[in-house]
């Protein structure tokens, strides 16, 4: 466990626009700063960060939370880790006892499987520099690649000895269970039997954005060995086409250098790495997902695929490079020299000399596939329609019209073919594909609303809605202008003037009236606002923002976040003149606790009604339907009472 006041100094010191920009490519905006949301996918920035509220907010998918529980959320950890993480981050020491054997049985499959794999990254470095098979192949091997002794610690590489079950046994001997090594992938167990995944190879630990080892690239030293490269198996923490080898150590260069380059390989990477140029990553051999290209777009728009010149690999790779076009991002290609690959070519010039090469050798992609398979074509009429046919579809995915339009106009020229015929043959793709879009938009309308055709209770859960909108409104204004002062007054006039503040008349009108909040996430952030204000204090938004309850935490950021606002130059431009929400809390905050009274005694006045037609129908006694008419009467009066306060209309 980590004791409260250890957790007060992560509280304190993690600031969230520092904790976000490690995974987000944030641009200030105002007081805020803007980026895309990486809980979803998005091509018009919604997620804002606040830093004077600590909170941040997707106005797209509506997730939002404090420092905390983004890290929870995007790393899929738990409260104590994500405490953990952020200690580890601002160098804060947290004293804990290491896990036992039993702790290690007690801990979930996630835990358990992170704990797996570190174990592994260490003892797979510890065998390339203690063991003499380690330092005699495995070393050996990463000097006569070049690979600088830096960058092997940087990328942490190891190897896996060739033994038939040395890893298994060495981890059992340390407490671990082999289910565990089984679900992680490094244990195969068959007919009894059991073996090392990883045998005779250098490993390369696979990170999350995070760091957390999730899974391993292996890449075999025998030449008997089937497979060159062998990578862990998907498990609760490795999914392949989620991740990108080296995001955790290029995600600052990406930030910093707004680019991202895009190899095949992890040697690639780490040869790049050691030539200066550090914001690279690589798909380990996999197609490109659209995953991974969301990934790198958290950082930046831009991207640069390295290719060597095996033209049969490039062609295979050039389907997938739509997925990036259809992201909106700017691609750009980097061809090299026949017979040279990154890891090569990267080794045999200077870092001034390498980045010079990429400035003036990168080209625009849809140019450089239009040349490259206009050479194929020649003067074929089917592979030229083909090409054609090819190069549409590309640009039909772009989400920008003017970005379409300049392509259609470029390609126009090189094809030598009419910008015409190429807007219909894009503008037919792009309208198939919407109305795809849009024959499943209906379906799954149309399932909704056979689910709801029995649905018999759509009033009273309509009213709840309402019902739940005015609770919701009050918290917000409790948590947001609690400590605001709203009037001041005087029991009597020999007295000094006294404050009330917002919390105050919010919780004073609740109480004297006997109300309460049916939603109980509600409740339970009035009651503790009532108890704190009993001790003669107010709670504060950290209190709640930061509340040891996720739903709290989650709900007070989402209450606090900042709302969209005309621009400055929108308002000059307009002459509008918006008044700020601070400034009218003597007329919001008695509408919204009207608004709610009214709603409620609305509800009771229905209620009413279905008494007296319950009593009549069930021919009750004629005094307890007057009784009951009277009551129906008092609520009425009371409803219209409230409304006249407030200037309503009540319409009979």
């Amino acid at each position: 466990m980590i004791d409260r006041e250890t957790t007060e100094r992560i509280i304190e010191t993690a600031e969230i626009a520092d904790v976000i920009q490690d995974f987000v490519n944030l641009k200030k905006r105002g007081t805020n700063y803007l980026g895309l949301c990486p809980f979803h996918s998005e091509k018009t920035p919604s997620f804002t960060v606040s830093p004077s509220k600590g909170i941040f907010k997707c106005f797209g998918c509506g997730k939002g939370g404090n420092a905390i529980n983004f890290i929870m959320e995007h790393e899929h950890l738990s409260y104590p880790e994500a405490l953990r993480y952020l200690a580890k981050k601002y160098n804060i020491d947290i004293k804990e006892k290491e896990l036992t054997a039993e702790e290690v049985e007690e801990k979930n499959v996630r835990d358990s499987l992170l704990i797996v794999t570190n174990f592994a990254k260490k003892h797979y470095i510890h065998n390339l520099f203690h063991q003499e098979e380690g330092k005699k192949i495995g070393l050996s091997y990463l000097q006569e690649r070049g690979i600088r002794e830096d960058m092997i610690e940087r990328f942490e590489l190891g190897y896996s000895l060739d033994q038939w079950e040395g890893f298994t046994r060495a981890a059992i001997q340390k407490g671990f269970k082999q289910e565990y090594l089984e679900k992680a992938g490094f244990t195969i167990a068959k007919e009894n039997k059991r073996y090392d995944r990883f045998r005779g190879r250098i490993m390369f630990p696979i990170r999350s954005l995070s760091g957390n080892v999730i899974g391993f690239g292996g890449r075999a030293l025998k030449k008997d060995d089937k497979a060159k490269y062998l990578n862990s198996p998907e498990s609760d923490i490795y999914h392949k086409s989620n991740i990108l080898y080296g995001i955790y150590q290029a995600k600052k260069a990406i930030t910093r250098q707004d680019k991202c380059f895009l190899v095949e390989g992890y040697t690639d990477v780490i040869a790049l790495h050691q030539s200066g140029i550090e914001n690279v990553v690589a798909a380990s051999g996999t197609s490109l997902t659209e995953n991974q290209v969301r990934l790198v777009k958290r950082f930046t728009p831009n991207i640069t695929i390295i290719f060597d010149g095996d033209p049969a690999g490039i062609k295979a790779s050039l389907r997938g490079i739509d997925l990036i076009l259809e992201q909106g991002m700017n691609v750009k290609v980097l061809l090299l020299p026949d017979g040279e690959d990154p890891d090569s070519f990267a080794k045999t010039r200077s870092a001034s000399e390498l980045g010079e090469y990429i400035r003036n050798n990168e080209k625009d992609f849809i140019h450089f596939k239009t040349r490259l398979l206009a050479e194929e074509a020649e003067n074929d009429p089917v592979k030229r329609a083909n090409l054609i046919n090819d190069i549409v579809r590309s640009i039909s995915v772009i989400p920008d019209g003017i970005m379409r339009s300049v392509y259609i106009k470029n390609c126009s020229g090189m094809l030598d073919i009419d910008e015409k015929i190429l807007y219909q043959e894009t503008n037919k793709i792009r309208n198939k594909r919407a109305k795809q879009r849009h024959r499943k938009a209906q379906a799954d309308k149309d399932r909704e609303e056979k689910n709801n055709q029995n649905l018999t209770t759509l009033p009273s859960f309509i009213e709840e809605v309402y019902s739940e909108t005015q609770e919701k409104e009050i918290i917000r204004l409790l948590l947001q202008y609690g400590e605001q002062e709203l009037y001041t007054y005087k029991e009597d006039k020999y007295e000094e003037p006294k404050s009330l503040s917002v919390a105050q008349y919010i919780i004073k009108e609740i109480l004297n009236d006997e109300l309460e909040f049916k939603n109980l996430i509600y409740k339970k952030i009035f009651e503790e606002y009532l108890e704190t204000l009993n001790k003669g204090e107010h709670p504060g938004r950290n209190h709640f923002i930061y509340h040891s309850d996720d739903k709290i935490s989650s709900l007070a950021a989402d209450l606090l976040s900042p709302n969209y606002e005309l621009s400055e130059f929108f308002k000059k431009k307009s002459g509008i003149h918006v008044e700020p929400e601070d400034m009218k809390l003597k007329m919001l905050i008695p509408e919204a606790i009207i608004a709610y009274k009214r709603k409620i005694l609305e509800k009771a006045q229905k209620d009413k009604v279905k008494e007296i037609q319950q009593a009549q129908q069930n021919g009750a006694d004629p005094h307890k339907i007057m009784e009951i008419q009277q009551e129906y009467q008092a609520i009425t009066s009371a409803i219209n009472s409230i409304s006249k306060d407030r200037g309503w209309v009540v319409f009979r």
